[in-house]
């Protein structure tokens, strides 16, 4: 009998493994592993989905015009370099299949979103991984790896768990030290969170040249996991390849109802990103206080360090905020770190509270 075989490295590879959503006895936990927006949807996405739901014996637009016009009106952009996907992670998968081929090298950076790492070894490709240095993309790192088999580079900006991100000036820099054959990959999941103007999402980047893609997703600040939609902004000589190779229809038609009215909604964006940074700000002077470490985020979460010399750890502390009913995530490679999205004032504030116990005991 023949014995399947995998496309070699894919049986080494861990699964992805999404953050834990409950607690054994308890009915409503607080769930702050995953960096979703507690806020929830805009009150017009809702509504955009419940309007579809009669039509759901039809196909959907497989276009995505009204997606693809909404998300160009609002950040003004081209429609037709726009591509929307199943959550971004199936356009990174896209760009992979299109423009990676076995051997080739993949250049990503020690943090950020491990489902790329996923796809460029499915798609046989050699992953050249760079440290990152104070919690930050290392420019020259990444730069220091290049070879002439380098053909597909990927930075989360701002970065996953770190909450950081590299200035215009780095990301141009990294840019410009690619190969012109190699396609730089853009990942801006957290870009609508970003308030600090040395910040480029990328989207110019990709007019001025065509080896730079840009993924979005309506999964964070927009509060529409649920329904998987994402969007990429692209060369047109991009679009044409990835055309070729995208399902026609990708995405369901009430996501893409949801997220054109999500997008649409400028105000409700920027309330949610208003409290975000509030938030983030309370949240630091509180923890700041404890003796405990806070990596300065621009991201709905922060990243915690806790200081080994007074005893105590992040996979302690993760205990002791579950048996408060919260969840927050590991992060970080060691036992010292630990991630927690930002919540509701009152989520927020039960945090702090159990980190202060746990600190003080």
């Amino acid at each position: 009998m023949t014995k399947l075989k995998a496309v070699p490295g894919v049986e080494k590879l861990s699964p992805y493994v999404q953050g834990r959503s409950s607690i054994e006895g308890v009915e409503k936990p607080i769930k702050l592993s995953s960096n979703e927006s507690s806020h929830g949807p805009a009150p017009s996405a809702i509504k955009a989905y419940q309007e579809c739901l009669p039509d759901l014996n039809r196909y959907p637009d497989g276009s995505q015009y009204q997606l693809r016009k909404a998300i160009a009106d609002v950040h003004d952009l081209d429609p037709d370099r726009i591509i929307c996907g199943n959550g971004s992670d199936e356009l990174i998968q896209l760009m992979v299949r299109a423009y990676v081929n076995p051997g080739d090298q993949a250049l990503l950076s020690e943090n950020g979103f491990i489902m790329t790492n996923i796809h460029c070894v499915a798609q046989g490709a050699e992953l050249v991984i760079a440290p990152e240095k104070n919690y930050q993309v290392d420019v020259d790192a990444l730069l220091e790896r290049v070879t002439e088999k380098t053909k597909f580079c990927s930075i989360a900006n701002p970065n996953n768990p770190t909450g950081t991100f590299i200035s215009k000036s780095e990301l141009r820099r990294l840019h410009a030290g690619l190969p012109a054959d190699c396609l730089l990959l853009i990942d801006d999941a957290y870009a609508e969170y970003v308030w600090d103007e040395d910040y480029e999402d990328g989207s110019a980047l990709v007019d001025e040249f065509e080896n730079v893609v840009m993924t979005r997703t309506f999964s964070k600040i927009y509060g529409l996991p649920s329904v998987r939609i994402g969007w990429a902004y692209c060369p047109s000589s991009v679009v044409s390849v990835v055309g070729r190779i995208r399902t026609p229809f990708n995405t369901n038609g009430p996501a893409l109802a949801a997220a054109a009215a999500a997008v649409r909604d400028v105000d409700y964006t920027a309330q949610i990103k208003a409290h975000n940074k509030k938030s983030l700000k309370h949240i630091s002077e509180q923890v700041s206080a404890m003796g405990i470490d806070i990596v300065p985020s621009q991201t709905n979460f922060y990243l915690l360090k806790f200081p080994e010399s007074a005893g105590k750890s992040g996979s302690a502390a993760a205990d002791y905020l579950q048996s408060k009913g919260i969840i927050p995530r590991p992060a970080g490679g060691s036992d010292q770190y630990l991630r927690i999205s930002v919540g509701l004032d009152e989520e927020n504030a039960a945090v702090i509270t159990a980190l202060r116990e746990y600190m003080g005991a």
